[in-house]
């Protein structure tokens, strides 16, 4: 098969869909595989470090998409890459088809074949390819938050950990996955005032026995959520529903019971966000106030810390793009459940239910399309 990584366009997004390992690999099970010069450069990686590997370097993105037949990327393509995708190109990225009509629409369009890593879903309904990127998002949202807390960028005012004779802040996370618990890693480990919130008991069971002393478990309900509000100081939202909206867990008229720099990370912006009053942001201008409340909603935190995100992500991705490029896609996503709920858009057909009902758009069985 030919492959092409294309250089990410999207505002300070520095990763990459393929490490030169990725490439080494699918060279050595006898694919062609074409990278945009500089495609790397901001992950840490040289264009002679791909072509060691056996990729040949392609001058602009044109090209790449003009050769590929299969794209491999990290982040969903943006208006200007509209017109470069043709019928039948298969792209493997990152797509958040809820949270954007217009994608989905040009996606349609295009008559491409689009599987989507947040939707490759394993038999226990873990996300695989998620995972990695929401490792990162979940420890980065703390990070940032931290960050925002301080006076000069308009937050509170407040050391995270505190100190001896001071009280730490309080840190309520919306969602228990892999991103909320990330999260309550980090702030733990800060020596923040963890409130870990999610409406499912079991869960909360699993994390109040392995989370620190600093960390509390409460069931997630508007109720609950309004009572904690006034008292907390940094509010990560990491609600995800598989290929759909988040709902919004934190509206706008709860900006009110908060207190003045009070930090909101929507971690969950990319996927429509579940604070209403979110929308995304980028890493050149990250923050916005609304009410005297820090919203921070970059779409693509991972970008910020490419190195380790591309590696993260190629580690989990590359065992499903060897499976596509080795069967091609109809005959790897028939073999292998996981890939074919990666199926989004397939030649002007939404095959995944939750981007049809999104939109209100007619939804074909992913089976007819294979």
């Amino acid at each position: 098969m030919i492959i092409g990584v294309p250089k990410e366009i999207k505002n300070n997004e520095n990763r990459v869909g393929v490490t030169p390992a990725g490439v080494n690999a699918l060279v050595g099970n006898g694919h062609t595989v074409y990278v945009q010069a500089t495609a790397g450069e901001g992950s840490g990686f040289a264009d002679e470090d791909y072509v060691k590997a056996g990729a040949t370097i392609l001058p602009t993105i044109q090209e790449v998409y003009g050769i590929a037949e299969m794209i491999i990327k990290v982040k969903e393509p943006i208006e200007s890459e509209y017109s470069l995708i043709k019928k039948d190109q298969l792209l493997f990225t990152y797509f958040h088809f809820a949270s954007y009509e217009p994608l989905t629409h040009a996606m349609i369009e295009r008559g491409a074949v689009c599987l989507a890593y947040e939707t490759v879903e394993r038999a226990d309904r873990s996300l695989p390819l998620l995972v990695p990127m929401s490792e990162v998002a979940g420890r980065m949202a703390i990070q940032e938050g931290a960050k925002y807390l301080e006076k000069p960028l308009k937050g509170r005012g407040i050391l995270l950990g505190g100190v001896p004779g001071v009280r730490p802040a309080k840190v309520m996370i919306l969602g228990g996955g892999i991103v909320g618990t990330n999260a309550a890693k980090m702030a733990a480990g800060m020596g923040a005032d963890v409130t870990i919130m999610d409406t499912n008991l079991a869960r909360l069971r699993y994390l109040d026995d392995i989370m620190p002393a600093n960390v509390n478990t409460f069931m997630s309900n508007e109720y609950n959520i309004r009572e904690l509000l006034p008292t907390h100081d940094l509010i990560i939202g990491a609600v995800l529903i598989p290929g759909a909206k988040a709902p919004h867990l934190i509206t706008r008229e709860m900006l009110k019971e908060m207190r003045p720099g009070t930090v909101l990370v929507d971690v969950a912006v990319d996927q429509g966000g579940c604070i209403e009053t979110c929308k995304p942001t980028t890493h050149e201008n990250p923050t916005f106030i609304i009410d005297d409340i820090v919203h921070y909603c970059v779409a693509n935190m991972p970008g910020a810390v490419p190195y380790t995100s591309t590696l993260a992500l190629t580690n989990a991705t590359l065992p499903y793009a060897l499976q596509i490029a080795n069967k091609g896609w109809k005959q790897a996503c028939a073999d292998n459940e996981e890939l074919k709920k990666g199926l989004n858009v397939v030649n002007g057909k939404v095959v995944y239910k939750g981007v049809a009902e999104a939109f209100n758009l007619e939804y074909t069985p992913v089976e007819s399309v294979l």
